[in-house]
């Protein structure tokens, strides 16, 4: 037994910790509570499977069970990492969160927003996220899944009153309301929101009586009017950029797209608009962050999906829900298929054998060499497949890094642009030859025309 309280409490009230074999199927956690008419006292709580100290007296067993789920978001299906396809890398990484959602017997998975990384997704990856749908279904695990930018409302929202019946709930485009569901467990109702992605168009189309000139006053607006009950336990999912204390902005990773790097204050949403909910499921960032608070929390991607990533870990959030008020989160590691290194060094340094370990993974090199190698990308290609990209560090970059390039085009030929810059990294002329080449790719691109 375990005492409760005050330190003098009298051995009435006191509190066991136990497990019972017979309620092993359940999820979470049980309490052996005392069968004495005194007030309840507060409970002790202990994980499932962990062995009971002592023995164990003669109470009745009350199970509490806690609602569990994981955050996801920015799933980005049928990316490439330039030109490689990352669709078995996400295909794994699915299994391991399904793995997760089943070994931690939680209640529900939230997307929040880019399933897809385009708008017409690939069919491998539609395929991938239905059998990542069904297989959850299977496990008779909820799935809450909102739109995101990179979405089409319309793909998306395909066959959604059918899944219904499986309890995958997915809001797909703002339709003048806040759509939810509600789970339950021990302590009652648990209420998910599901926001997609909105502009403040699309919510003054809907809510014309309000004022909105913003993004922060569209969700405020749609919040607003969501008839939500503080004193419940409310979640919601939401694809927005969010910012924290202040108006500090998150930290973004770089894979975002121009369209999230080139914010403008009008798309800003601030963390405070969402003080109604216990827990804030956001998605849009692909950085794990919180905002603000603990419980407004961007989940990130679960890959890496751009080179200046390379030095970033990747996890899925497990949130606990207990009485209102009560949250708890735990940060679980993800372990991609294959990680997305960044190594420096000298060409001999790198492909040292002793250097060279994880040949499978995505490599991005830089070469710290004063010499510009030639086929550097194809030898390195023979020890590490998934070479994605080599730049280089040396005198010639860093001068190069070092010029003000405001002016430079200013009343100067392609010619003179184009040999100042091959005689500062070479260290020699370009040839008629290499000239005409760029020419070429030039009018190719249509950097130059024919009249030029």
């Amino acid at each position: 037994s375990a005492g409760v309280g005050n330190a003098g409490a009298s051995e009435s009230n006191r509190l066991a910790i136990g497990v019972c074999d017979t309620l092993q199927p359940f999820n979470p956690v049980f309490v052996i509570a005392p069968s004495c008419t005194e007030p309840f006292p507060d409970t002790i709580m202990v994980k499932k499977n962990k062995p009971f100290p002592g023995p164990c007296p003669l109470f009745p067993l009350r199970r509490y069970i806690l609602m569990k789920f994981l955050h996801l978001s920015d799933l980005h299906l049928g990316r490439s990492l330039l030109d490689y396809d990352l669709i078995e890398d996400q295909s794994y990484i699915l299994d391991q969160i399904i793995s997760l959602a089943v070994s931690h017997q939680v209640d529900a998975v939230l997307v929040a927003g880019d399933i897809y990384d385009r708008a017409i997704p690939s069919e491998a990856a539609v395929n991938l996220f239905d059998n990542f749908l069904c297989r959850l279904a299977k496990e008779d695990i909820a799935v809450f899944i909102i739109s995101g930018n990179h979405d089409s409302d319309d793909r998306l929202n395909f066959g959604s009153s059918l899944f219904t019946s499986n309890r995958i709930y997915i809001a797909s485009g703002y339709q003048g309301s806040l759509y939810h569901q509600t789970l339950e467990d021990s302590w009652g109702s648990v209420h998910f929101y599901l926001l997609p992605f909105v502009k403040a168009s699309t919510v003054r189309h809907y809510l014309t009586e309000a004022k909105i000139e913003s993004y922060d006053q569209a969700v405020r607006a749609v919040i607003d009017r969501a008839d939500i009950d503080p004193k419940e336990r409310n979640v919601i999912l939401s694809h927005q950029f969010v910012t924290g204390i202040q108006g500090q902005g998150p930290q973004l990773s770089g894979s975002e797209g121009n369209a999230v790097l080139n914010v403008g204050l009008v798309e800003e949403i601030g963390y405070d608009c969402y003080d109604p909910f216990d827990y804030v499921a956001l998605g849009h960032i692909h950085s794990p962050q919180r905002v603000g608070r603990d419980q407004v929390r961007y989940s990130g991607s679960p890959l890496k999906y751009s080179l200046s990533e390379s030095g970033s870990d990747k996890s899925v959030p497990l949130v606990t829900l207990g009485p209102k008020g009560q949250v708890d989160m735990e940060m679980i590691p993800l372990k991609p298929l294959r990680d997305l290194r960044h190594i420096r060094g000298t060409f001999s340094q790198l492909l040292d054998p002793d250097n060279i370990t994880d040949t499978e993974d995505y490599i991005y090199v830089t070469l710290t060499d004063e010499e510009i190698l030639q086929d550097a990308m194809s030898i390195f290609q023979q020890y590490y497949p998934r070479t994605v990209r080599i730049d280089y560090d040396n005198s010639h970059t860093r001068e190069l890094d070092s010029i003000d390039l405001s002016d430079a085009g200013e009343e100067r030929s392609f010619e003179d642009l184009i040999g100042d810059f091959y005689q500062k990294m070479y260290g020699t002329s370009i040839s008629e030859e290499e000239m005409d080449l760029m020419r070429k790719v030039a009018g190719e691109a249509g950097v130059i025309h024919e009249t030029d």
